[in-house]
């Protein structure tokens, strides 16, 4: 048997690799029917022990268009794990029963632990605070779809940065593509770990900007990606209420913005992104949701195609 090959976290693929997903992500957006069976036969475990909505149904719904089944649950009282099953057994024990697992933990390592039992590829859907690689596929492949390229550009994050993995992959992975400049909003409580930051500057050069309002820096992005505060990653609710309405996007925020920057979301939101922000072009958080679909049948696809 070949040596299984997983995606824990985005290090684990090269850049030409990403690219290469990127672009039979596109393919499969644009051609969807030349893809509707290559999954047929097969099997993905859906293993949630952790709450979500697009990234559980994402996976899914990639499967099943792909002419694959899905099995395995959303809730992880309903599994043997409320028996007091261990992790690494349960992962064994469905690595016999599917060709692919996809899991999502709120312990951070979690997939890592799996993906040294599993028989099958895992897919890292989410851990804790740590790592989500393929909402950074997602990012990738609308960042593409929508400015052409994934390199030379200004990126803005703002709102929680302290806490949001999808801003920690990301960050990470557009540092390893030429050209691209960060600027951070946040709150002082709020900014990118310091040691993420360390690690950055050390390895890639990477160089930030740090800010604590949008206004002095909206007219300078490409690509401003909103995050929600994280009421869940606080261990007090005063802070949670004091910092919680930081940023609220209004069309008085973006109307000195560059007219081709685009505006994106891992969701679900709170109220950072006003609903009249909603029906501007730049708006591209919902079609961003949507062309995951599409990156994670790349990424099914081709693990499937390796493993075998």
């Amino acid at each position: 048997m070949n040596k299984v090959k997983h995606l824990i976290e985005p290090d684990d693929l090269t850049n030409s690799e990403i690219e290469s997903l990127i672009s039979k992500g596109m393919d499969i957006y644009d051609n969807p029917k030349n893809y509707s069976d290559v999954c047929k036969g097969k099997i993905m475990a859906s293993l949630f022990f952790e709450p979500s909505t697009r990234t559980k149904f994402s996976f899914d719904s990639a499967m099943i268009r792909l002419g694959g089944n899905v099995i395995g649950f959303s809730d992880a009282s309903t599994s043997s794990t409320s028996k007091g099953e261990s992790l690494a057994d349960t992962i064994k024990v469905m690595s016999f029963y599917s060709d692919i697992i996809v899991m999502r933990h709120p312990k951070e390592g979690a997939p890592k632990l799996a993906s040294m039992v599993s028989e099958v590829p895992i897919i890292n859907g989410g851990d804790g605070g740590h790592q989500h690689p393929t909402q950074t596929l997602t990012d990738l492949i609308t960042i593409k779809r929508f400015k052409g390229n994934i390199t030379n550009h200004t990126i803005g994050f703002c709102g929680d940065l302290k806490h949001g993995r999808t801003v920690h992959s990301l960050i990470k992975t557009l540092s390893r593509f030429e050209g691209n400049n960060f600027i951070l909003v946040s709150p002082k409580e709020l900014r990118l770990p310091e040691g993420l930051k360390y690690q950055l500057t050390k390895q890639y050069g990477t160089k930030f900007t740090e800010v604590e309002t949008l206004d002095e820096v909206m007219d300078k992005l490409d690509v401003l990606y909103m995050t929600r505060i994280q009421k869940e990653r606080f261990f007090n609710e005063e802070d949670y209420l004091r910092l919680k309405n930081s940023y609220i996007l209004t069309n008085d925020k973006i109307s000195n913005a560059k007219a081709n920057m685009i505006i994106m979301h891992p969701l679900p939101r709170v109220n950072e992104i006003s609903y009249e922000i909603d029906d501007d072009p730049r708006s591209v958080y919902f079609e961003q949701s949507r062309m995951g679909v599409f990156v994670r049948m790349a990424l099914i696809t081709t693990l499937l195609e390796e493993a075998k």
